[in-house]
């Protein structure tokens, strides 16, 4: 096991199930025998506000944020946020983001105006960039809210873990009604390319 720590930040907004891929990454990195650190801010997020996670991995780890430009993969729920948070990651960083754009409260009220081709400026800023139709193929899966799984599938191809330990983490997190959905949707995130 090399001395590199690993760091992932998750960002998006409340509702999207960002805390829970949260705590799947972090369980998967701990059965995998890592040292793992997490840390969460959560903007208003019952209100659909920011919510930023970081997980960081590696053989000892000794603070839970991810340094400015340091981030290894930037695991983005809402491509605005995404945007918004392309900072925290390296030169030649990974960047994981769904396909979405979700309105907030000032664009509701129509204050501004959602900022357009969020998606195209994170690619041309991250070469190495994954636009995941997450939602859709969450319904494709069985249920819509499976999109953070879909992308847990589509992180978890970027990272040197055994899909053993990504499975045994979601069959301990997710609730059982749920599992098989989660599953599914975390394979066809996993096949993503």
């Amino acid at each position: 096991m090399s001395d590199k720590v690993t760091n992932i930040v998750l960002v998006g907004v409340g509702g999207q199930g960002i805390l829970l891929a949260a705590e799947i990454l972090s369980e998967t990195f701990m059965l995998a025998g890592f040292d793992v650190k997490k840390s969460e801010i959560h903007g208003m997020s019952q209100r659909g506000g920011s919510v930023v996670s970081h997980v960081r991995y590696g053989k000892e780890v000794f603070s839970p944020m991810v340094p400015e430009g340091e981030g290894d993969i930037l695991f983005g729920f809402e491509l605005m946020e995404s945007y918004r948070y392309l900072s925290l990651l390296k030169p030649g960083g990974t960047v994981v983001v769904n396909d979405l754009c979700i309105a907030p409260p000032s664009v509701l009220v129509g204050q501004e105006q959602y900022p357009a081709d969020m998606a195209l400026k994170i690619q041309e800023l991250c070469p190495d960039c994954l636009l995941v139709d997450g939602q859709n193929l969450a319904i494709q899966a069985g249920n819509a809210r499976t999109a953070n799984t879909v992308l847990l599938g589509a992180v978890s191809k970027r990272l040197d873990i055994e899909e053993k330990y990504w499975l045994e983490a979601i069959e301990k997190m997710v609730p059982k009604k749920a599992l098989e959905v989660n599953l599914k949707a975390f394979q066809m995130g996993r096949g993503l390319k």
